[in-house]
C-alpha cells in the first residue's frame, strides 16, 4: 500500500503515448477528436448548470467562474479549458502528454488566453481548486480509485467535482468500439471496454473518496440529434460531486 509520501501513479504510458498522435489534429473537428467536438456543447451546458445551481449563480453572468479556480484533468489541448477560462476561472490544466501540452500552449497563445498547462498526472497536483473538471478521463487511467482520491484532495472547501466517462455497457461496447473504432470515427485503440466504470462503481468510488454525489446524468447520441442530456445513462454520463 503507498503512503501519502508515495503516491500512486495513474497514467498508463500507453494512453499518453496513443493520445501524443492526436496532438496535431486536436483542434480541427474533423479530425482524430471529432467525436469530443461534438460533445463539448453538452459537456459544457451540463457545466454551467452545475455550477449555477450550486453557487447560486445568475444564469445570465458571462464571467461565472471569476474569482474561481478551475482544474481540468486530462485536458487535452484545451477544448474545455478554453472555454472555461472565458468563463472566468483561473485554471490550471493537465494532461499526461506533453504533445497535447505544446499544441494546447500554442493554442491559448492564439486566443489571448492565460492557462497554466502543465504534464503530469493527479498525484504531480498541489494546491486547491473550486471547481475540478476531467471528462472522459478515468477509463483511461491505471487505478481509479487512486485518481478520484487525488482529484478529491485537491477540492476546495465548498467545491464542485464533474466528471464523465462511458457507461460498462454493450451498448457502449457497440457504439464506441464496434462502431466508432471499427469504422475510424474513433482512432482504434481508443477504449478499453473493460475498464469502462458503470454508475454505480464510480459513485461508490467517489463515496469511498469522502465526497458526497450530487447529480447523475446521461449523455444520449441520436442521428438527428447527436450528444444531449438524458435520463438514458447506458452510452455515457456525468456524475457531480462535492465533499461530504
Amino acid at each position: 500500500m503507498a503512503h501519502a509520501s508515495e503516491p500512486v501513479g495513474t497514467i498508463d504510458p500507453k494512453e499518453a503515448a496513443h493520445f501524443g498522435k492526436m496532438a496535431a489534429e486536436w483542434w480541427d473537428p474533423r479530425g482524430s477528436s471529432a467525436l469530443l467536438h461534438q460533445m463539448n456543447p453538452v459537456r459544457l451546458g451540463y457545466i454551467r448548470d452545475q455550477i449555477d445551481h450550486h453557487w447560486q449563480l445568475d444564469e445570465h453572468d458571462r464571467k461565472p467562474l471569476a474569482g474561481r479556480r478551475a482544474l481540468d484533468m486530462g485536458s487535452g489541448a484545451g477544448l474545455l479549458a478554453e472555454p472555461l477560462a472565458r468563463l472566468g476561472a483561473e485554471i490550471t490544466a493537465i494532461d499526461a502528454a506533453p504533445e497535447i501540452i505544446a499544441v494546447a500552449r500554442h493554442h491559448a497563445e492564439g486566443q489571448g488566453l492565460t492557462i497554466d498547462y502543465r504534464v503530469g498526472g493527479v498525484e504531480t497536483l498541489d494546491g486547491s481548486f473550486d471547481l475540478v473538471t476531467s471528462m472522459e478521463v478515468i477509463e483511461h487511467v491505471t487505478e481509479p480509485r487512486a485518481f478520484v482520491s487525488g482529484l478529491a484532495a485537491r477540492l476546495a472547501e465548498g467545491g464542485l467535482l464533474i466528471l464523465s466517462t462511458p457507461n460498462r455497457t454493450f451498448r457502449a461496447r457497440l457504439m464506441m468500439i464496434t462502431l466508432g473504432e471499427g469504422t475510424g470515427r474513433i482512432p482504434k485503440g481508443t477504449h478499453d471496454w473493460d475498464k469502462f466504470l458503470t454508475p454505480d462503481e464510480l459513485c461508490a468510488i467517489l463515496e469511498e473518496a469522502g465526497l458526497e454525489v450530487l447529480d447523475v446524468t446521461g449523455m444520449a447520441w441520436s442521428p438527428t440529434r447527436g450528444f444531449s442530456l438524458s435520463d438514458d445513462k447506458s452510452l455515457d454520463y456525468f456524475v457531480t460531486a462535492r465533499r461530504a
